[in-house]
């Protein structure tokens, strides 16, 4: 990544890599900051799992790691996982987890465009989770896990879709009511209608296979997985062979 570039260059939105730079050392903490990612995690490995047929020796990338709970995940589901993530404090709090963990999991701060011209079409399964709603430009992420991704092998995205009913419980009722995550979390502009991510799929070479709700429940502090997509869901796709 060559310094003299811009963040939209690289694009990166610098508040946003702060902001959870300064969450880094709750990540870990199930009773913190990250206590829905926690509820969250099981069910989107589950998800991860199905969707690439095992995990069991894949080459797996995590973009958008955080403090690498869903790094973690791969790896200890047999895959042989990267994570990677521009919040320098993210990356170190998960290197020093996996470490105490004695998991074999790498790390790196680097963009995944900048991954994708260096280690085009390395990996089985590439996963993009609560990322993409938080960069200037998801289409080009989009693009570059398709471009990291191997003939035949699977990219799994989640992200936020955009309507009255999403921005009413991901930001009025997690940021405002319920506090379940920080203010200013989320941008609602920034949500991604399904038929959004299935265009930029398309145009980055991937098919989608199958598109599923991912539920959160606040009372219960539970996890599912669904056919409403009105809020939270997840995405497949395939990468031609």
């Amino acid at each position: 990544m060559n310094a003299s570039e811009t963040a939209a260059e690289r694009n990166v939105d610098d508040a946003e890599i702060g902001k959870f730079g300064a969450l880094a050392a709750t990540w870990w903490d199930p009773e913190g900051e990250m206590a829905p990612l926690h509820v969250l995690n099981p069910v989107r490995l589950r998800y991860i799992e199905r969707a690439a047929g095992g995990l069991k020796g894949l080459a797996a990338l995590d973009v958008g790691c955080g403090g690498g709970l869903l790094t973690e995940g791969l790896a200890k589901g047999g895959a042989k996982a990267l994570g990677i993530d521009l919040a320098e404090e993210s990356v170190e709090v998960a290197r020093q987890h996996a470490a105490q963990a004695k998991l074999a999991v790498d790390y790196r701060v680097v963009a995944a465009e900048d991954l994708a011209a260096e280690r085009p079409e390395s990996f089985d399964l590439v996963c993009c989770l609560e990322m993409l709603e938080h960069v200037p430009d998801p289409a080009r992420t989009v693009r570059a896990c398709a471009d990291l991704v191997r003939p035949g092998g699977s990219v799994v995205f989640s992200t936020i879709n955009r309507n009255a009913k999403s921005w009413a419980l991901a930001i009025v009722g997690a940021e405002y009511l319920l506090r379940l995550l920080p203010r200013g979390t989320h941008d609602y502009a920034r949500f991604i209608r399904p038929s959004e991510l299935d265009r930029w799929s398309r145009g980055a070479g991937l098919e989608a296979a199958d598109v599923s709700g991912l539920r959160y429940d606040p009372w219960l502090k539970t996890a599912s997985l669904g056919r409403d997509i009105d809020v939270n869901y997840l995405m497949h796709c395939r990468k031609p062979a």
